[in-house]
């Protein structure tokens, strides 16, 4: 019989905000809810959470593990209030944090998919990465009702590099992914500091800062790694000095932070891309 839960999230938290276009092949999130098959053992179960107008996530599943799930994923006890009080003035971020304060990004299920997203989305647009995202997890896990379980790294490790060829994943991405699926207790770094994380994907022919940001955000639920050199920073930070910037430059847009850089440069891009952003003239995003 399905369990119900009512979970009040940590500090400001806006499913609908948080939400937007994180659905994938796993799950589905749009207009303030949330649906995804996850996996429990040897089992598929579905959970759907949604926010009553009180900012209570009240979740349906079929299982304690699937009511924990819904907490992870949706980082509800991971309270930010302070990077809101520490850069409510900030120059660049001050207007962002004022109209979206209940943004915080939304978790894989498993550190592979994190991964994968981090692999597939390199140096190409992202609908394109997405599309190689969802294709291979359609390869990898089961489904149920239209949605697959975030896929494994047994499962993403069983592949050859032509395989993953063959869903639009590069041979040096694919041979990266399958490596580290292969060698590296992902799950497991979950209980790792973010720094020996970083290390160790660092040293990984193929993977660069910003797909160690993709990691630590979705996959570990960490907040100190940003999105580094992504293109939409990099935008940002040619828009700012008026003048073209190398990847490497947009850097110093998360070096303020700290140990928030990896939620500011969820901000900065959520904020760039609304426009909250000042920027010098006429500039836009």
């Amino acid at each position: 019989m399905p369990i119900r839960a009512e979970l009040r999230p940590k500090g400001p938290y806006s499913l609908r905000l948080s939400g937007r276009l994180a659905s994938d092949a796993t799950r589905v999130v749009t207009d303030g809810t949330y649906r995804a098959t996850v996996r429990v053992d040897e089992r598929l179960e579905r959970v759907h959470a949604a926010q009553r107008a009180d900012g209570t996530i009240v979740v349906t599943a079929d299982s304690d593990a699937g009511v924990d799930h819904v907490r992870f994923a949706l980082g509800l006890d991971d309270d930010h209030s302070e990077f809101v009080k520490r850069f409510a003035n900030d120059r660049l971020l001050a207007e962002t944090l004022r109209r979206v304060r209940g943004l915080r990004p939304v978790r894989t299920g498993t550190v592979a998919q994190a991964l994968l997203r981090a692999v597939a989305g390199q140096l190409i647009q992202a609908r394109e990465a997405r599309r190689i995202e969802r294709r291979v997890i359609q390869l990898a896990s089961p489904e149920r009702d239209g949605l697959h379980a975030a896929p494994t790294a047994a499962e993403l490790g069983g592949f050859s590099p032509a395989q993953l060829a063959r869903a639009g994943l590069g041979a040096r991405r694919a041979t990266a992914l399958i490596r580290l699926c292969r060698t590296v207790d992902l799950e497991g770094l979950k209980a790792k500091p973010s720094g020996a994380v970083a290390l160790r994907l660092n040293r990984e022919r193929g993977l660069g800062p910003w797909s160690v940001g993709v990691v630590c955000l979705e996959g570990l639920g960490r907040y100190e790694y940003g999105l580094a050199r992504d293109l939409g920073l990099v935008k940002l930070a040619a828009a700012l000095t008026g003048r073209w910037v190398e990847a490497e430059e947009s850097d110093a847009l998360l070096a303020p932070y700290g140990e928030w850089a990896g939620l500011a440069s969820v901000y900065l891009l959520a904020g760039f891309q609304r426009g909250y952003v000042p920027l010098p003239g006429a500039a836009a995003a």
